[in-house]
């Protein structure tokens, strides 16, 4: 059985590593357990993720993690025949959409990417990726993930969703997701590790980005009561196939499970 791991809320809370980061991250290494990393991080590149990662003794590289702008970048290459992207990303994100040009004259925009600006966002900013949006031909809007809002260390804020909704209504565009909770970001990790969804595992902290968003692509999905996990999160009409205090308890529920370690099965 396949796993695909969330980050921010499941192996890390900001700056601190949560429990069982370390020992599972070696477990599913060393028991040769097809895995990847995949995460709506929107504010680092997956090269800053791998140094984080290595900070709390979490090794891995950035082949084995998956972000909305890995995928964003994929379909501007395919799809946008010359013109370029409209990124709102955070500076450092930019890397992963190396050699497409960010333009800022609306006649040359194909694509208006919306990450996790945080802070960055202004009116001014929104108003200018609006304004891309009602070009004619109309420029695709592209949400990295839908997460409504995150655990960060000093409580709960809005992530992308909120933005890119805002975007849709007042412009009429049909946002491309590249990110948790669509099917088609899942579907591409489990096109990257070569197993169908029936062999693939969902392990997170968002009730409706992980969990549901797993289980609608046809994954397993197991839910951590940490992150951004709440109690209210059990009472609603999603239910993950475990709940588990943390990562500490997911090598034992696995194999508990029947899942036989060492591959996909």
């Amino acid at each position: 059985m396949a796993i695909l791991f969330d980050l921010d809320g499941v192996f890390y809370q900001g700056e601190q590593a949560l429990p069982g980061a370390t020992s599972v991250a070696d477990w599913v290494r060393e028991a040769g357990i097809p895995h990847l990393f995949l995460t709506n991080t929107t504010s680092r590149p997956r090269s800053a993720l791998v140094k984080k990662l290595a900070g709390f003794g979490v090794h891995t590289d950035a082949a084995h993690i998956l972000t909305p702008a890995v995928v964003a970048a994929a379909w501007c290459r395919e799809h946008l025949h010359g013109r370029s992207p409209a990124l709102f990303v955070p500076e450092a994100t930019r890397a992963e959409f190396e050699g497409l040009n960010s333009v800022e004259d609306a006649n040359e925009v194909g694509a208006v990417v919306i990450g996790d600006l945080g802070e960055g966002w202004d009116f001014a900013t929104l108003n200018r990726a609006f304004r891309y949006l009602m070009a004619t031909p109309q420029p695709q809007l592209i949400a990295l993930g839908m997460t409504r809002y995150w655990q960060a260390p000093d409580g709960l804020r809005l992530d992308v969703a909120p933005f890119v909704m805002a975007l849709a209504h007042a412009s009429g565009a049909q946002p491309l997701v590249t990110g948790k909770p669509d099917a088609a970001f899942f579907q591409a990790a489990l096109a990257q590790l070569g197993v169908e969804a029936g062999q693939a595992l969902m392990v997170g902290d968002d009730i409706r980005g992980d969990i549901q968003g797993a289980q609608r692509a046809g994954l397993r999905a197991v839910l951590m009561r940490t992150g951004k996990f709440r109690q209210a999160d059990l009472s609603l009409d999603i239910q993950p196939d475990a709940v588990l205090e943390s990562l500490e308890e997911l090598p034992g529920w696995y194999r508990a499970a029947g899942f036989s370690e060492g591959g996909a099965g």
